[in-house]
């Protein structure tokens, strides 16, 4: 039953006084998954840093900290969400990280009075840089010339993607940012998951090459980033990575960057997704049933109804993604239904069950009824941070279960949330 993944926990009475949906995040599961990667990188010269944009909440933050792990910040903001979880700032302390393509809003304000490593991803950050005043340690961000992201609209290295500076160009960069009092002292890269394990391990080895040869350039380099990447088996038949390969490529890659340099190089890693993605599901009600008949135009489906949309979980509009779904107290010996599962935004394209090509693509469930709860699993990481406010619906709270013991960390948005905002003033 559904009920073991949330430790007993009574849902019914949780969806009662919090209302559907929301998200429900498992303490226990995210402290073993950051465990696994302090595993990962307990040896000299390793360090592991959470990619915070897959999962920003502030409890997820603090345990973070708590548990040794440093941040990737992609913004201003999120660099001022880790201050707030308790992370220390300041040029003595390389613990938070500031990886951007383009400064907006109180990006260069935040650099400047918190001293975080700026980590800059396109030449002109350099001269925008010094014409700001900063004059201190950066990182780059360069693109290897290879790279997958865990569908083909996320290529994160190669020809198509935006991330980072080809090769060329970062060593004008870098000599740019020498002449302006700044130096590199972190060279960054990420290659992304790819579609298989095998895929991950064999562009992390191609990456770890790539920095080998770039690392000469770059003499007053004392860290690299082999960024994150780590895969998540979304669906049930793919398998848990084995962690134990990679920890070993660490080892040899950070004993062969201090060989080469002559001084002690700490690499770097950066998961995101790994860390959070089966720690929060979607808790969502049905609300009815609806069926279609088969026609000329196609067949016909059943459609359970739930109050979650994609502005609660994007995922799987955006990029067909796949994630579990479970009916919460569902005998296990239900009988099952090819159902597709729907949200009540005014767009077709608000549907759980879909494929990769966006067709729609039924999943077998047990029977439901209005009332019951259906959980979309898997979806700690890029759920609640890409959520929004589209059909000016609130965010959905986040629930945090720990030890069988729940608690609010975020309420649900209200009407004079979102209008807040909002102004008529000349200009």
């Amino acid at each position: 039953m559904a009920t073991a993944a949330w430790q007993g926990v009574d849902l019914r009475q949780l969806a009662a006084h919090v209302g559907t949906p929301f998200y429900l995040y498992d303490a226990q599961l995210l402290r073993a998954r950051i465990a696994a990667i302090r595993d990962l990188t307990d040896a000299p010269g390793l360090q592991a840093r959470y990619a915070m944009k897959a999962c920003s909440a502030a409890r997820v933050l603090s345990t973070m900290r708590e548990q040794g792990i440093w941040i990737d910040a992609v913004s201003g903001n999120e660099v001022l969400r880790a201050q707030v979880a308790g992370y220390p700032m300041g040029a003595d302390t390389p613990e938070v990280m500031l990886s951007t393509d383009v400064f907006r809003d109180n990006a260069l304000e935040v650099i400047h009075r918190h001293k975080v490593l700026p980590n800059l991803g396109s030449p002109a950050m350099v001269q925008q840089l010094a014409d700001a005043g900063y004059r201190g340690p950066i990182a780059l961000r360069l693109n290897p010339g290879f790279g997958h992201g865990h569908v083909q609209g996320c290529d994160t290295g190669g020809p198509s993607s935006k991330h980072g500076m080809w090769p060329q160009e970062a060593l004008a960069a870098a000599q740019n940012a020498e002449c302006q009092g700044m130096t590199v002292t972190l060279l960054h890269a990420h290659v992304g998951s790819g579609p298989t394990t095998e895929e991950f391990q064999a562009n992390m080895q191609q990456l770890v090459t790539f920095f080998a040869d770039c690392l000469p350039a770059y003499p007053h380099a004392q860290a690299v980033s082999l960024g994150g990447g780590l895969p998540y088996p979304y669906k049930p038949e793919a398998g848990a990575i084995d962690l134990e390969p990679f920890g070993h490529l660490l080892r040899e890659c950070q004993a062969r960057f201090s060989q080469q340099t002559g001084k002690n190089i700490r690499v770097e890693i950066e998961p995101g997704r790994y860390f959070v993605a089966p720690v929060a599901s979607v808790v969502t009600r049905v609300t009815d049933i609806k069926r279609t008949r088969a026609n000329a135009k196609g067949p016909g489906h059943t459609f359970v109804m739930v109050d979650a949309g994609f502005c609660d979980l994007v995922r799987p509009a955006m990029y067909g993604s796949f994630h579990r779904i479970s009916v919460w107290d569902a005998p296990d010996d239900a009988s099952l239904e090819p159902v597709v599962l729907s949200g009540p935004l005014c767009e077709s394209g608000d549907v759980f069950t879909r494929d990769d090509a966006e067709l729609l693509q039924p999943r077998p469930l047990p029977p439901v009824q209005a009332g019951d709860l259906v959980l979309i699993h898997d979806a700690g990481a890029y759920g609640n941070t890409m959520s929004s406010n589209y059909n000016s619906i609130g965010r959905a709270p986040q629930v945090w279960l720990d030890d069988g013991a729940p608690y609010l960390i975020s309420r649900r948005e209200t009407f004079e949330d979102l209008v807040r905002t909002e102004c008529f003033t000349p200009l």
